[in-house]
């Protein structure tokens, strides 16, 4: 894949001193970012990319999945060719999420695993851009939603965003 720096894994975690106390000796480096409730590991070694933010605890306690691209135009070119293999996709451009200004486009896996292939555009001072937002929450419809889409996806087969 073109443009790709790093998987990315997102945790939900009950304590986040906790956890990123744990983390911090797991790795042996600090935390790249601290924020309420919020922790980033930029790791040059293992090459990751691992974020966890406070939640309750459910019993299923990773957010999401990623891949971090390198531009802009790594994450259109993902769109594009996740469109092309017939998944429907979710695009957010500019968005404030995980205290960062991202572009991105969504999947879900078939058991319901939201996977992101994102491109960090700068630093932000919010978690998210608004209450009730969908940073790292994002649900992918696998309904369809776009009439000339649907005319045009194989029978049984999931069709929805652009």
């Amino acid at each position: 894949m073109q443009g790709v720096l790093k998987p990315h894994l997102s945790l939900n975690v009950s304590d986040i001193d906790a956890s990123v106390a744990f983390y911090e000796r797991a790795f042996g480096v600090p935390a790249t970012k601290r924020r309420p409730g919020y922790a980033k590991f930029d790791l040059a070694s293992p090459l990751l990319n691992l974020s966890m933010a406070q939640a309750p605890r459910t019993g299923f306690n990773a957010s999401h999945f990623g891949v971090q691209l390198a531009r802009t135009e790594d994450v259109v070119a993902h769109q594009e060719r996740l469109k092309a293999a017939g998944l429907p996709t979710f695009a957010e451009d500019q968005t404030s999420c995980c205290y960062a200004v991202q572009d991105k486009v969504w999947i879900t896996d078939p058991d319901g695993n939201a996977w992101e292939f994102f491109t960090v555009l700068g630093d932000s001072p919010l978690m998210s851009e608004e209450a009730g937002s969908t940073c790292c929450t994002v649900e992918v419809p696998s309904t369809c939603t776009i009439p000339e889409v649907c005319a045009a996806t194989p029978a049984g087969a999931s069709c929805g965003c652009s």
